[in-house]
C-alpha cells in the first residue's frame, strides 16, 4: 500500500543494520526495498522487518531514521509469521471449499497454528485432507499477499458484505481502533495486526494435523466451533523432523502406555481424577519415597494440612480474589463456605503460626505431599498431564531476609541435582516477574525479583526472562526439562514471597528481641506428581529405570514342573526388597519372555529343571541382553545393585564422610 509522504518529512532517512552499518534511503522506502538494495538473495528470502524492535510487513514504508533487521525464515519471528500466514491460508481454502463457513480466529501456537471455524456440520478427516490439498494448490499458484490499512467503517463494510459475523464481533471488541489491517489472499480477506508473508511461496512446508472442537471465546456456554490444527516450518527437513517427533510422541503417549502396562485409568464419574492400578500406585509411591529421602537429607520436615478450609482463610491469602474460578467449594449446613485447597500455602502458614518462632528456629523447611483440587475446563483435561485432583510435592521455607539468598541457591542446587538423577540433563530456567494483577508494592517486588536474579547470577546460571508471568503474590523461577525426543516440560517452581507473611501476620523473634516477618519461599520440584509420572512414562517410553519400575524382576517357569521353584525364587527376591513376580502360566517360555518384555520388566529370570537342580537362574534384561546362568545368591546380589535408587549411593557416601569426620576408622 502506498502512502503520501508529508511535505514536512525529510527526503531521506538513515537506517542502521544489525552489523552496525548505516545506509541512506528515500523516505517511504519499504523493508523489501532495503533488502533488494542489499542483494537479490536477501530480497527473495525477506518475510518482514523489525523497525526499532517492532515487527512490520515487508511492504510497510519507513519514514524516519531507525534500526532495521530483515526477517527471513531462519529467524524465530520469521517462523511465527509463516505459521500465522498458514492459518490465513486455511481460511482461504475453507471458504473456497465450504463457502457457508464462518471464519473466527487463527492464532499461532507452539510448533504450529490453528483456525476456529463455524460450520453447519462437523468436518471429517476427508474434509481435512481436502483442505490441505486445496492449500497446496493455492501455494503453488505463487500469489502475493496484499496488505491494506482501512478505516474502521470500511472494515465493517467489507465483512458485512461477506457475512463474516464473527469478524464483525471481533471488530466490536476493539471500539478504539479506527484503522485496521486487512490481508487479501486473492478473493479471500482476513483481519490481522500482522505481519504476514508477502507471497505464498514461503508456506510450502506445512501439514494439517488434527480436528477438534472449540467454543467461541473459550466459554463452554457459547456456541461450539471447529478447530483445524496444523504445523509449518521453514524448510522440508525441519518439517520432516517435527513429524517424526510427533510420530514418536504418539508411540510414547502415557495414556496408551498406561493402558498397556496396566498403570491407571480415568472414568467419567470422576473427571480429571486418576484411578491408580497396583503397578501405577507402586510407581507413584516410589516417587514419593525418593523425594521424602532427598528432602529429609536436605533438612526438611514433613507435615500435612487439611484438604478443605474456610473461605475466610482463602480471602486472607488472596486466592479467593485471584483464583476463585478454579476452586471447588461447598456450603455446610450452618452456612460456612469451605473450599478444597487448590494450593497448600495457607495451610502451611497456619502450621508455621502455631507457636512462637525464634530466629534460632529458622530456616524452617516444611514439606507436604498435598492433595490439591483445581477446576480445569473439561476440554483442557489430558491424561495425567492435566487433571483436577493431584498431589504436589510442596515445600515452604520460612527464613530470615539474610538467609534468603543462600536458601534460594540450595533449592536450585537440589532441584537440578534431582532432575539429573531422573535422567534430565537439559534443563532451562525461566524467571517470571510481577503480573499486572498482583499483591504488594513495587519496592517489595523489586526486592524479591532481585533475590532470584542474584541467586542465579551467583551460580552462573543463565535464564530466560518472562515479564508479567509471575504468581500474584511473588516472582517465580520455573524449571523446564527437555525430554528424550526434544519436548520441553515445565515442572518445578521456586517462588519468593513476602506478601503472604504480611497478610497472615506471621512473625519470628529476631536476635534483638524484635518481632519480624519471615520470608516465605514456595518450592515444588515434581510440581504435580501425576504430571511428572506422565512425563517419565513418555521420556522413557515406558522403560522406566529399574529402581522405579513397578515390577523389577519377573521369574519365568519353563513348564509346570518348575512353577514351585519359580515361586520360591520370587519369594526370596521379595524378601530381599525387590519387587518381583513369578510368571507360572501354562505358556511357552518364548511367549512369556515376549510378554514380560512388552511389560517393560527390567530383568527376566528363567527357571527350568537344570536351574532348579543347580540352584541357579538364567538372567536376561528386557533389552534382550543375556547375563548368563547365575547362582541364586550371585543373581540376587547383582539385582540389588542394579535396582539401587540413584540417591542411595550419594547418601551412603555422605554418611561415610560424616562417620569419618566423627573420628571412626571404619564404616
Amino acid at each position: 500500500m502506498t502512502q503520501a509522504t508529508p511535505t514536512c518529512a525529510p527526503q531521506f532517512i538513515t537506517l542502521t543494520l544489525p552489523d552496525g552499518s548505516q545506509r541512506t534511503f528515500p523516505t517511504g522506502t519499504t523493508v523489501l526495498d532495503v533488502a533488494s538494495a542489499i542483494g537479490p538473495g536477501l530480497a527473495k528470502s525477506t518475510l518482514a522487518g523489525k523497525v526499532d524492535g517492532k515487527l512490520v510487513d515487508a511492504c510497510d514504508p519507513i519514514d524516519h531514521n531507525a534500526s532495521l533487521q530483515i526477517i527471513t525464515p531462519k529467524d524465530d519471528e520469521g517462523l511465527e509469521i509463516i505459521r500465522h500466514s498458514c492459518a490465513h491460508l486455511i481460511g482461504h481454502a475453507v471458504k473456497q471449499l465450504y463457502p457457508e463457513a464462518k471464519m473466527v480466529i487463527g492464532p499461532v501456537i507452539d510448533d504450529g497454528f490453528y483456525y476456529d471455524i463455524a460450520y453447519e456440520r462437523p468436518f471429517t478427516p476427508e474434509d481435512l485432507a481436502a483442505i490441505e490439498t486445496r492449500m497446496r494448490e493455492l501455494i503453488n499458484s505463487d500469489y502475493d499477499v496484499i496488505k491494506r490499512v482501512l478505516p474502521r467503517d470500511e472494515v465493517i463494510d467489507t465483512f458485512s458484505q461477506r457475512d463474516e459475523t464473527y469478524k464483525l464481533r471481533l471488530v466490536e471488541d476493539m471500539p478504539n481502533e479506527q484503522q485496521m489491517g486487512l490481508y487479501f489472499h486473492q478473493e479471500y480477506v482476513d483481519m490481522c495486526r500482522g505481519p504476514h508473508v508477502p507471497n505464498t511461496r514461503f508456506l510450502k512446508h506445512f501439514k494439517l494435523t488434527k480436528l477438534s472442537g472449540a467454543y467461541w471465546r473459550g466459554d463452554a456456554q457459547n456456541e461450539q466451533l471447529q478447530r483445524i490444527y496444523g504445523t509449518a516450518w521453514a524448510d522440508k527437513k525441519a518439517l520432516k523432523a517435527y513429524l517424526q517427533r510427533i510420530e514418536e510422541a504418539q508411540k510414547r503417549d502415557h495414556r496408551k502406555l498406561g493402558r498397556e502396562l496396566d498403570l491407571f485409568h480415568f472414568h467419567d464419574d470422576a473427571p480429571g481424577a486418576v484411578f491408580w492400578h497396583p503397578h501405577g500406585w507402586t510407581l507413584f509411591q516410589e516417587l514419593i519415597s525418593y523425594m521424602r529421602r532427598r528432602q529429609q537429607d536436605a533438612g526438611y520436615v514433613e507435615v500435612n494440612s487439611p484438604d478443605a478450609m474456610d473461605r475466610s482463610l482463602w480471602e486472607v491469602s488472596g486466592h479467593w480474589q485471584n483464583y476463585r474460578d478454579n476452586m471447588f467449594t461447598t456450603e455446610t449446613e450452618d452456612g460456612r463456605v469451605l473450599a478444597l485447597k487448590p494450593m497448600s500455602c495457607p495451610g502451611s502458614v497456619l502450621l508455621y503460626r502455631h507457636g512462637l518462632k525464634s530466629y534460632r528456629d529458622l530456616p524452617i523447611r516444611m514439606a507436604e505431599f498435598g492433595k490439591v483440587h483445581r477446576y480445569e475446563p473439561s476440554g483442557a483435561l489430558h491424561g495425567l498431564l492435566r487433571v483436577r485432583h493431584f498431589t504436589q510435592d510442596d515445600a515452604h521455607i520460612y527464613c530470615t531476609p539474610e538467609q534468603m539468598d543462600s536458601e534460594c541457591r540450595e533449592i536450585v542446587t537440589l532441584v537440578l541435582d534431582i532432575y539429573r538423577e531422573f535422567g534430565f540433563d537439559d534443563i532451562h530456567l525461566k524467571l517470571s516477574t510481577r503480573p499486572d494483577n498482583r499483591m504488594g508494592d513495587d519496592a517489595t517486588w523489586d526486592l524479591l525479583e532481585g533475590a532470584l536474579v542474584k541467586s542465579l547470577e551467583d551460580m552462573n546460571l543463565s535464564y530466560q526472562l518472562n515479564p508479567g508471568e509471575g504468581a500474584f503474590y511473588g516472582p517465580k523461577l520455573e524449571f523446564v526439562l527437555r525430554d528424550a525426543i526434544g519436548r520441553d516440560w515445565q515442572c518445578g517452581t521456586l517462588q519468593v514471597d513476602m506478601n503472604l507473611p504480611e497478610r497472615f501476620g506471621i512473625e519470628y523473634v529476631a536476635e534483638d528481641g524484635e518481632r519480624k516477618r519471615p520470608v516465605l519461599l514456595h518450592r515444588a520440584l515434581f510440581g504435580s506428581l501425576e504430571r511428572f509420572t506422565g512425563i517419565l512414562i513418555e521420556h522413557f517410553a515406558g522403560k522406566l529405570p529399574a529402581w522405579l519400575a513397578p515390577v523389577q524382576v519377573a521369574v519365568l517357569s519353563i513348564t509346570d514342573d518348575h512353577a514351585a521353584y519359580a515361586q520360591d525364587v520370587a519369594q526370596l527376591l521379595r524378601g530381599a526388597g525387590l519387587r518381583a513376580e513369578a510368571d507360572t502360566r501354562n505358556e511357552k517360555i518364548g511367549y512369556k519372555i515376549r510378554e514380560q518384555t512388552l511389560a517393560r520388566v527390567p530383568f527376566l529370570l528363567v527357571a527350568g529343571g537344570r536351574e532348579r537342580d543347580a540352584g541357579t537362574v538364567a538372567v536376561r534384561t528386557r533389552d534382550g541382553e543375556d547375563l548368563g546362568i547365575l547362582p541364586i545368591e550371585q543373581a540376587l546380589e547383582r539385582l540389588l545393585d542394579e535396582v539401587k535408587a540413584p540417591d542411595q549411593n550419594t547418601r551412603a557416601d555422605g554418611l561415610r564422610a560424616l562417620w569419618q569426620r566423627l573420628g571412626s576408622h571404619s564404616v
